[in-house]
């Protein structure tokens, strides 16, 4: 598995936001400029992640994006499963219950699903919040 740059720049657009909203609104260009990113991209992932559940938006002159919760109410795996449409380390485990022909003598599937619970478990064990304290042991 790996994340790609949509999932890390998404994570990063949000922690920005957590560090910065200060209770107002951000505008994307400042965001663009603090995080190297360009704001073309930007707009693309608040695509991904315009949802009432993570983000607010407000346009005009004041405008911009904040999180829609505090920071700790966001996760890691929250985050990246949004954007990369899941953390499954192999493609038998996309669908559950698992439909391949081989699972129930397949030798390897205990493997993957302890790869993936320890996946899920991790990045669902770091928040926003913990990222900008970085007092937790990540």
């Amino acid at each position: 598995m790996k994340i790609s740059t949509k999932g890390r720049y998404s994570l990063r657009m949000l922690l920005d936001l957590a560090e910065h909203s200060g209770g107002g609104f951000v505008a994307l260009k400042d965001i663009a400029k603090r995080q190297g990113i360009s704001k073309k991209y930007l707009e693309q992932l608040v695509g991904l992640l315009n949802r009432p559940d993570i983000l607010r938006s407000n346009r005009g002159y004041l405008g911009g994006y904040m999180l829609a919760k505090p920071p700790d109410q966001y996760t890691v795996g929250q985050i990246l499963r949004l954007t990369e449409g899941g953390l499954c380390p192999v493609s038998c485990l996309e669908d559950d219950p698992v439909r391949c022909v081989r699972s129930e003598t397949c030798k390897t599937l205990p493997v993957w699903r302890g790869l993936q619970r320890t996946i899920n478990s991790y990045l669902d064990g770091i928040t926003l919040q913990d990222m900008m304290d970085g007092t937790k042991a990540l």
